[in-house]
């Protein structure tokens, strides 16, 4: 951080929050009602020399976890931009067994100022990691309008599960004002959603879901082939034996 705290603070509350809707010269709040312990994201995500710390506390004059009251009318901050995009990772594998670190690091070399993770299935619709990047992207994108915003991850199979879904996800960033970016892959970069890349990346997204279905369809198969062969899969079956007795019975 190039500021002191007290600087910092005094340089967010500049700005009005978009998040608490506090004006200007006031700490955040909670929606209690209370001063809240940190600063909003989308709030000192528009002081550039803060757009690389994960948070910025309320300091403590302001009485954090009181009863929040407003400071003295000040006019707001214009939003600064200095034209250095804010990238925002996302990495994710399916099973608990498969690792993200590769993923993370990648990430983290591409100079991501937040990175969400999580092991989950694409089929499960709802991933709570992906809906809070997405989240604070669009934050960020509403808070500071001229600010470039990217969201970045590994490769395209980690954002969907099917075409239709990648393209859909695709549509509500651009939508946003917010940049996809891929790190591997034949699209490797910043997509550009004009074009020849909008074609290249719905052939890619239906190939990657032609891939998708073949392996499912081949892992069936397998199964199958399995259990005609009397081998069903899972944990040997238990076999309980009863106990010989052996000597006379108790009176």
């Amino acid at each position: 951080m190039q500021l002191g705290p007290d600087d910092a603070a005094a340089a967010v509350e500049r700005h009005p929050c978009p998040q608490c809707d506090v004006p200007a010269d006031s700490a955040c709040r909670t929606r209690a009602g209370k001063t809240a312990a940190k600063y909003h994201t989308a709030r000192f995500i528009l002081v550039p020399s803060l757009r690389d710390e994960l948070t910025a506390p309320v300091p403590a004059y302001r009485g954090p976890g009181k009863k929040w009251t407003q400071g003295p009318d000040v006019a707001p901050a214009k939003p600064e931009t200095n034209g250095t995009p804010i990238r925002i990772g996302y990495a994710r594998c399916s099973t608990a067994t498969q690792e993200l670190q590769s993923q993370l690091d990648a990430l983290a070399a591409a100079h991501c100022t937040r990175v969400f993770s999580e092991k989950i299935s694409t089929r499960i619709k709802i991933r709570p990691e992906l809906e809070k990047a997405l989240t604070l992207a669009h934050e960020i994108k509403t808070a500071a309008p001229d600010q470039p915003v990217v969201l970045t991850v590994h490769e395209m199979k980690r954002l969907a599960r099917n075409a239709a879904e990648l393209m859909t996800l695709s549509s509500l960033l651009q939508g946003g004002g917010v940049q996809l970016e891929l790190l591997t892959g034949p699209l490797t970069g910043i997509y550009d959603p004009h074009g020849v890349g909008s074609m290249l990346f719905a052939v890619l997204a239906v190939t990657a879901q032609l891939d998708r279905d073949y392996i499912r369809e081949k892992t069936l198969e397998g199964q199958q082939a399995a259990a005609t062969r009397g081998n069903h899969g899972g944990r040997p079956t238990e076999t309980r034996t009863r106990p010989i007795r052996t000597g006379r019975p108790s009176a």
